[in-house]
């Protein structure tokens, strides 16, 4: 709150924000900034001075400020009523302008709607506007009923699973009628299944769509997968296709062979990804969410931006506070424990990535949706990755531990290509050939039969 001349030079030397803004008169700008402090957090507009916090010259008559407040009132729905101060510093005037935080979102000017972001006015979209909304009436999209669906359309033995895990996991506990127990959780209302309900259990697909593939370049397409149903269904069927078009290392360990499987990406983030993209997409964009696996990144769409006043640089600490868009969904998965703990997932995102040393993670609003990705530089290959990325590995290690992992997947898959040798451990298809010539040289490996009935067989491999 202004209260003084000091307060207002302190304002001057910090400069327009995302909470202040100057103006050199009074005009239809200040009223849409009103409206943008109303819908976001409150903020100061202080007239009488330029971009550059210079005094503009202002002169105010004795019905000026009476008349702004009643323009103001009259162009904004709700009506908002800002508080004016006047201060003189020698011959130059400033008028503060004081706007709180609205507690019903969202206000417009003129039926269009804004919101503060960093020093300028943003125009919200439809589904902004929406979201405002639900914020607002602190209630969400997922909890209203569903327009046309009845208790008769959700599968029962989807709703049996969902319980049973629940009560396995005992975060609640559900008893009795299936139907009873999802009035508990507000999924059923009224007799009839909510927009969460539908979207959870409907026997058959909601209609909500991902679109998943495996590229080279953004336009050569080597496999592309729609994959639809209930909630948690998608969730499972996408993290199948992801696991089965990564590549997989394998490290060779211990004077007996022992095998670990790296994976080109950590699966814990991978599905802490796939799980934020399904739970807090927007469900009122008609846009499919989209998967797209490359060579050395793997990036997840989803609709809607991030919800709330969450921004992309509160993702980047341990500290900042979730906001929910679709807070029945959320439950539903917080209760089967397939997400821990409200607000923790981008944390427990980087801790998975750390052990991933050139791996990257980077998320931006597109649009009208969210994007995250995950990139790396160099792919991991041994478990222990303190050792992973060392300046220099000798030629003798590089080579064994290639030949281990040839004749490894050999014993898994005694019928596999050489090109699919070479495609799980990211080597050309001249290498792997070049492997398993030195193999047969040694008489370690031996090939029978031809390239489309033939097989590998290994022989001694002391």
């Amino acid at each position: 709150m202004v209260k003084n001349h000091q307060d207002i030079l302190i304002l001057i030397r910090k400069g327009e924000s995302d909470s202040l803004e100057f103006k050199s008169n009074f005009n239809d700008q200040v009223i849409e900034t009103v409206v943008a402090f109303a819908n976001t957090s409150g903020g100061s507009i202080l007239i009488g001075l330029n971009d550059e916090g210079l005094y503009s010259g202002l002169k105010l008559g004795k019905e000026t400020m009476q008349n702004w407040l009643n323009e103001i009132k009259i162009k904004t729905q709700p009506s908002v009523f800002p508080e004016m101060d006047v201060f003189d510093f020698e011959s130059n005037t400033i008028v503060c302008i004081t706007v709180p935080e609205f507690p019903v979102k969202p206000v417009s000017y003129k039926g269009r709607y804004f919101k503060r972001v960093k020093n300028s006015n943003h125009l919200l979209s439809i589904s902004e506007i929406s979201d405002f909304h639900m914020q607002s009436l602190q209630t969400s999209w997922d909890a209203y009923l569903h327009p046309s669906a009845t208790l008769n359309e959700l599968d029962l033995a989807k709703i049996g699973r969902f319980i049973s895990r629940v009560n396995e996991n005992g975060r609640f506990l559900l008893e009795g009628d299936p139907y009873n127990a999802l009035k508990k959780l507000r999924l059923i209302k009224e007799n009839r299944p909510t927009n969460a309900a539908v979207l959870l259990f409907l026997k058959e697909e909601p209609g909500y769509n991902v679109h998943a593939g495996r590229l080279k370049t953004p336009s050569l397409i080597i496999d592309d997968r729609m994959i639809t149903g209930t909630l948690f269904e998608m969730v499972e069927e996408i993290m199948r296709y992801i696991i089965g078009q990564i590549k997989v290392a394998f490290e060779i360990t211990g004077d007996k062979i022992q095998r670990n499987e790296i994976f080109e990406y950590p699966i814990p983030a991978l599905r802490e990804l796939v799980l934020n993209s399904i739970i807090h997409r927007d469900f009122t964009s008609p846009v499919d969410g989209q998967i797209k696996i490359f060579d050395q990144s793997i990036s997840i769409f989803n609709p809607g931006k991030l919800f709330g006043d969450l921004t992309i640089e509160d993702l980047k600490t341990d500290t900042y506070q979730s906001h929910t868009r679709n807070r029945l969904i959320a439950e539903a998965f917080y209760l089967t424990k397939d997400i821990e703990k409200y607000g923790s997932g981008y944390i427990r995102i980087r801790k998975e990535i750390k052990n991933y040393p050139t791996m990257q993670l980077e998320c931006n609003e597109i649009g009208n949706g969210f994007l995250v990705s995950l990139k790396y530089e160099k792919q991991k290959l041994f478990a222990n990755f303190t050792k992973d990325f060392t300046k220099d590995f000798t030629k003798d290690f590089t080579k064994d531990f290639r030949s281990n992992s040839i004749i490894e997947l050999i014993r898994e898959n005694s019928k596999i290509t050489s090109d699919e040798i070479a495609v799980v451990l990211s080597l050309t298809r001249r290498t792997v050939l070049k492997e398993i010539d030195i193999l047969k040289k040694q008489n370690k490996l031996r090939r029978r039969g031809g390239r489309k009935l033939g097989f590998w067989e290994i022989l001694n491999t002391n």
